[in-house]
């Protein structure tokens, strides 16, 4: 994983808000990238992650704010400044490729070099160099009508690094591919962006692409950041509700604090009478009426040390291929349960369920 350095910020954005008559869709979002890092902004459609790229973009007029790209201010809404999109220095990846059809695969990476008035052997050797990182060399000459749609995503791709730009920003680049090749191209994409050390920011919806590719993961929600870290920090201590539903699969598990015990753990009792115990590692919240427990974390058995350990009854069983889950009827309701395809057992089953008390996160709201 790229280390974040101390050096200035690639992209800084400061109380960034962007309003559509009386509707905000960004209401006051700061973050910084730092160079060579690729952050990930991860939220439901409608969250506003798609609008704050646009900003950076320059594709979208903010209403209030500051952004910075490379320590150059490119909008404040306190000085009124807002330089064009083509003057902010910054590639784009889109969703819909924006491929120009009646161009071959070279004239389209070329394009861009072309508009920067390079020299025809710059522009061959720099068309040439993209092409062959992602693959698309011996494509050049081809129609980009003719090509498939992940081609064309490799095409979108080299043309968005030809000139060799600080920031790349990708707008749901793999939304459109079937899954096999989504899954493909995300470990070409971090592997370039590695390579060639671009800061980049990255859109989506889907999850498991953001915990895959990404140094650090901004969730976003209704306009406003809920939790900023790095890809576990998100998935085994969400700082909130929303974050643990949305980032893989959790269970969530109501009752209230009964009391503490040795060892930085809490007594926790279920709505249903099921008496649990949670650790908490300093700086954990200790205070809260939900714990929130991943699918994955959980056993079929005995856990090391007993920590917790609840009888329950398999009530449906689901087969998904890379994983079973089980639906388990147990004193605080259903628990959903992700076990390898090797462990399979049968509905009506009597069982004990077991999970450490570290993966129980206790959330305030």
């Amino acid at each position: 994983m790229n280390q974040v350095t101390t050096h200035a910020p690639r992209i800084e954005v400061r109380d960034l808000v962007v309003k559509y008559g009386d509707t905000t869709a960004v209401e006051r979002v700061s973050f910084a990238i730092a160079p060579g890092e690729l952050v990930t902004l991860l939220g439901p459609s409608g969250c506003g992650k798609t609008t704050t790229l646009r900003a950076i973009a320059g594709l979208e007029t903010p209403t209030d704010g500051t952004i910075r790209l490379n320590s150059q201010t490119v909008y404040s809404g306190r000085e009124r400044l807002n330089v064009p999109s083509e003057k902010r220095g910054v590639s784009m990846v889109f969703q819909s490729y924006a491929i120009w059809p009646h161009m071959t695969v070279f004239e389209n990476v070329a394009y861009g070099l072309r508009v920067r008035k390079l020299s025809r052997a710059e522009i061959d050797s720099n068309v040439a160099r993209v092409l062959d990182m992602v693959q698309m060399q011996a494509y050049a000459d081809r129609p980009s009508s003719k090509l498939s749609g992940g081609q064309q995503q490799r095409v979108a791709v080299a043309r968005a690094i030809a000139f060799s730009p600080n920031v790349v920003l990708f707008d749901e680049p793999l939304s459109n591919l079937d899954a096999k090749l989504r899954a493909e191209m995300r470990v070409e994409l971090r592997e370039l962006q590695r390579r060639l050390d671009i800061t980049s920011l990255y859109v989506t919806h889907d999850q498991e692409e953001a915990l895959a590719i990404s140094d650090r993961v901004i969730v976003m929600n209704a306009g406003r950041i809920e939790q900023i870290g790095s890809p576990e920090d998100i998935y085994d201590r969400p700082g909130s509700r929303f974050v643990a539903d949305f980032v893989g699969s959790a269970n969530m598990i109501p009752g209230k604090i009964t009391g503490s015990g040795p060892n930085n753990m809490l007594n926790f009792e279920t709505d249903g009478g099921a008496r649990l115990r949670i650790a908490t590692p300093a700086g954990s919240n200790t205070e809260g009426s939900v714990i929130a427990l991943r699918s994955a974390y959980i056993h079929f058995g005995q856990t090391s040390g007993g920590q917790n350990a609840v009888a329950g009854t398999i009530h449906r069983r689901m087969f998904h291929g890379d994983f079973i889950q089980y639906v388990i009827d147990w004193p605080a309701g259903a628990l959903i349960v992700r076990r390898p395809p090797t462990e399979v057992l049968a509905e009506g089953m009597e069982i004990l369920v077991g999970f450490d008390a570290v993966h129980c996160i206790i959330l305030s709201n």
